[in-house]
């Protein structure tokens, strides 16, 4: 039975990540970190509300002792200016991994970037550049394993509501057009399951991107 945390679990694909451990028999705890309570009642999950994204002391009791972690903190390009977007994908990913290493020795750490993501940081594009200096962040850390998941459109399966009219267009899109380039991204769901069964039972690789992705359980 596996320890598991995640810390985005109000968000799209963390919260369906959440709904899939708490239902695998392998999972023995789910923690969350969160800024407001998931509004899930079950057994085997423990919430903790949390505010403060660049300081983890408060909570640090819970990153004892965890077998696996989904982090899927994130904000769509546009959405904040470009320091506030570096602040959440570079320096809260640091705060937070950095944390939870002191805390345990045995992680896998399961990390949602993006398509495009730049390793070498040079990139003109923020979005490239930012996703790319977190992903070495956590590459530097050396957890027991470390996986980056790099999708393309992500096409959500339940309902929300879209960041602007670009993802509205996708969404309407995305069915017709990835019927003839399969590649263009993959589903919420495809994500998640991709994303739990590799945090929980390993992995080839360390950089997945979409195609990986969508033939995980081929790796």
């Amino acid at each position: 039975m596996k320890n598991v945390i995640i810390i985005g679990s109000t968000g799209m694909i963390g919260g369906l990540v959440l709904e899939k451990c708490l239902g695998r028999d392998d999972v023995g705890r789910v923690t969350t970190i969160t800024r407001r309570e998931t509004g899930r009642s079950d057994p085997k999950l423990r919430e903790a509300v949390h505010s403060d994204f660049l300081d983890f002391a408060a909570v640090e009791e819970h990153l004892k002792n965890q077998d696996v972690c989904y982090y899927c903190v994130g904000v769509y390009t546009g959405q904040v200016p470009a320091d506030e977007f570096r602040k959440i994908t570079i320096d809260y990913t640091r705060a937070f991994a950095e944390a939870l290493r002191r805390q345990s020795d045995n992680t896998a750490f399961c990390f949602l970037s993006g398509q495009g993501a730049d390793s070498t940081e040079k990139s003109r594009m923020m979005f490239a550049r930012d996703k790319g200096a977190a992903e070495n962040i956590l590459l530097s850390l050396k957890f027991v394993r470390t996986h980056i998941f790099r999708p393309g459109y992500i096409y959500p399966t339940t309902p929300r509501k879209e960041p602007n009219l670009t993802y509205d267009l996708m969404r309407l899109l995305y069915k017709p057009i990835s019927a003839v380039y399969a590649n263009i991204g993959l589903s919420s769901e495809e994500l998640a399951d991709a994303m739990v069964e590799i945090g929980m039972s390993g992995g080839s690789k360390t950089i997945l991107e979409n195609q990986d992705i969508r033939n995980y359980d081929s790796l």
